[in-house]
């Protein structure tokens, strides 16, 4: 009977934790429908506006944007966008990969760089590594503020404009669609890489469509600088703030998806835990049963 009492115990303790995951599973859900709102309004308008910051430069003849200007690679930043808490499956691992990728690449070329972590999963990976932060941000959840995203764009323009540095990548996860996210590490600045990076994810237009588009001339009012001025920065700064979107939204269909996988195990080893149980019942059952037929034939 002590087995069978042990076997009580872990079944009761299995739908437990089934109760948890799938609660977690629940939370997850709602979590990632909103943030798949978001990630999907700023999709087109962040591509749009980077391509539109792109052409602009191009037709504004001699006027030019810092933010647009590629130059050798002294100094780099590289940010890393993890989750602070766990239960996702492979989301942090796939991109501390990507991100310790570059790292590598990094050394290969003899080329300084910071290291910025935003997420406490990958502040404690890079810390167990060795490896300095320069900044770590742990205030973004699965609502990220543009505001807050607004500060850290805004440092990296000031580092850039000024020349202390020549490049800026970020490390997280993109947002594909709801069955494909993909770990990358994407270059933020100089911006002119991230307009040709959005117009390779745009959709294909057709022979017809591409033929019969005219080529767009900008007429500048008041003047290219001033609109340039302003185009540029924010381009970048929805730009990354897209980045942070697609993180969270990614996060949530993880953390769902391995939720819903362990509260598929917890039933199964629920329904294995009973069986186990049952046929020891049964067992311990006849044992009993021909103890008593033994003993009553043996008063006979």
């Amino acid at each position: 009977m002590a087995n069978l009492r042990v076997l009580v115990k872990r079944r009761k303790a299995v739908r437990n934790i089934r109760k948890i995951t799938k609660t977690m599973e629940l939370i997850a859900t709602s979590r990632f429908q909103r943030a798949l709102k978001r990630a999907q309004e700023a999709e087109a308008y962040t591509r749009k506006i980077a391509e539109l910051a792109a052409d602009l430069s191009k037709n504004a003849g001699d006027v030019s944007h810092p933010l647009l200007v590629t130059r050798p690679v002294k100094k780099s930043v590289l940010l890393v966008i993890t989750a602070n808490r766990g239960l996702c499956g492979g989301y942090n691992g796939s991109i501390l990969r990507e991100a310790m990728g570059a790292t590598r690449k990094y050394a290969t070329d003899r080329v300084p760089f910071d290291l910025e972590v935003a997420g406490r999963r990958g502040i404690a990976f890079f810390r167990f590594q060795g490896i300095t932060r320069t900044k770590e941000y742990t205030n973004f959840e699965d609502k990220p503020t543009f505001a807050d995203v607004d500060a850290i764009a805004s440092h990296y323009i000031d580092l850039f404009t000024a020349g202390q540095i020549d490049e800026v990548k970020v490390a997280y996860m993109k947002f594909v669609n709801s069955a494909r996210q993909q770990p990358v590490v994407e270059t933020l600045l100089p911006l002119s890489s991230v307009a040709v990076e959005s117009r390779k994810s745009a959709p294909t237009p057709t022979a017809p469509e591409a033929a019969a588009a005219p080529k767009v001339d900008y007429e500048f009012l008041p003047d290219a600088s001033e609109i340039l001025e302003e185009l540029v920065p924010a381009a970048l700064k929805v730009r990354l703030f897209k980045c942070f979107l697609d993180a969270a939204v990614s996060e949530q269909i993880a953390r769902r998806v391995a939720m819903k996988a362990a509260t598929e195990n917890a039933g199964d080893l629920i329904k294995e835990i009973t069986r186990i149980y049952n046929r020891t019942r049964q067992a311990n059952i006849t044992k009993e049963i021909s103890e008593l037929i033994a003993g009553s034939e043996a008063l006979k």
